[in-house]
């Protein structure tokens, strides 16, 4: 159950707040800011970089560096391809994981490592094979730590993770808005300054400025009915989320939303990309998930049951209404099944700034419903 009580009392937020979850939501458009001091400071602007790697691989525990192989690959497109290294071992913990280059990795492709813990010993044996096959190397991770020494011994370069004191306070969330944004960003300009993707300075600072906008419009202190992300927390306490997604960056954000359901909020999420969306989840929508189905009698007391779950869409789109969209025939599938929608566009502005604005609202969202919600 949600406490919708809860959402619009800023103390009592915070107070819930103990992983700092609202503070890493509200501050990711200082987050930005500092991490690409950071890079510029670690040299990324000084690179002169012979062409483009023939691929670029990432390497990171949890969903942090995920969704960040997602996005880089999104917004790179095919030049070279993004592909991220999935760890194995027999447990998440740092001690445990374990990766590996792929046999054919060497000297023409770029290994980027993505971590808020830096104590991998595999990470660390990692930058040193791609030292052996001749791997470019460069690592995002916290100071001082065993990954940085072993980046810096295998010539590589080392951009600290940007970072704030409460971030030791508690473990930090994959998914936590601070922990994506200070990994992702000196990334983002790192492939710019490799020619992959556009994320020049003041791109990056306008990226900034749009993260700053949606923590005022989202933010604790913004009542329920004018804070979009309160308001699609409350729509969601008793529902399943269908998140459907339009336009290439719009679907690594609805991924990422779906993952920050399911660690921050421990609600389970389906996702698709439309308009491929419409026939993967059509059958589901008809079915007992749909908000008309209830094969009971309709008149009996339901005062001391549990609220059954039922479908709601969340339309995530990048693209302004208008065009060549499948937009319109998802709301007809839907309130044809009598499944309620929510949708969410952002303002106009660059590809990086629509896309920031997407995980901000979305991250804010899953924030409040992980702090609002109880058994």
């Amino acid at each position: 159950m949600l406490d919708e009580s809860l959402l619009d009392t800023p103390e009592g937020l915070a107070d819930a707040d103990r992983r700092g979850l609202l503070r890493g939501a509200a501050e990711a458009g200082a987050r930005v800011r500092t991490a690409v001091r950071h890079a510029t400071e670690a040299g990324v602007a000084d690179l002169k970089p012979d062409g483009r790697p023939r691929a670029v691989l990432i390497a990171g525990p949890g969903a942090a560096a995920t969704h960040t192989a997602d996005l880089l690959g999104t917004l790179a497109g095919p030049g070279s391809p993004v592909t991220r290294l999935a760890p194995t071992g027999v447990a998440p913990a740092a001690g445990a994981l374990r990766w590996e280059l792929p046999g054919w990795a060497g000297s023409v492709d770029l290994l980027l490592i993505a971590t808020p813990d830096g104590t991998e010993p595999s990470l660390s044996l990692l930058a040193e094979q791609a030292y052996r096959r001749g791997c470019s190397v460069v690592a995002v991770a916290p100071a001082r730590t065993p990954l940085a020494e072993a980046v810096n011994g295998a010539h590589g370069l080392f951009v600290p993770m940007a970072t704030t004191p409460y971030d030791q306070e508690e473990p930090l969330a994959a998914s936590s808005p601070g922990v994506f944004w200070a990994l992702f960003t000196p990334l983002l300009a790192l492939l710019d300054r490799l020619g992959l993707l556009g994320a020049a300075p003041e791109d990056l600072e306008k990226v900034a400025d749009r993260l700053d906008h949606i923590a005022e419009r989202c933010g604790p202190a913004i009542v329920t009915y004018s804070n979009p992300a309160k308001t699609l927390a409350a729509e969601l306490a008793d529902a399943l989320p269908v998140v459907w997604t339009e336009g290439s960056s719009a679907g690594p954000a609805g991924r990422r939303f779906a993952a920050a359901l399911a660690e921050l909020a421990g609600r389970p999420a389906l996702v698709a990309e439309l308009p491929e969306a419409l026939a993967a989840h059509s059958a589901l929508l008809a079915g007992p998930l749909a908000a008309s189905a209830d094969p009971d009698d309709f008149f009996r007391d339901r005062v001391e049951e549990t609220p059954a779950m039922h479908a709601r869409v969340v339309l995530l789109r990048d693209r302004p209404i208008g065009g060549l969209t499948a937009a319109p025939s998802a709301r007809d599938l839907a309130l044809s099944h009598d499944t309620p929608i929510s949708e969410l566009e952002p303002e106009e502005g660059g590809e990086l700034e629509t896309l920031a604005e997407l995980i901000a609202i979305t991250d804010f969202a899953a924030v409040y419903l992980s702090l609002a919600s109880r058994a």
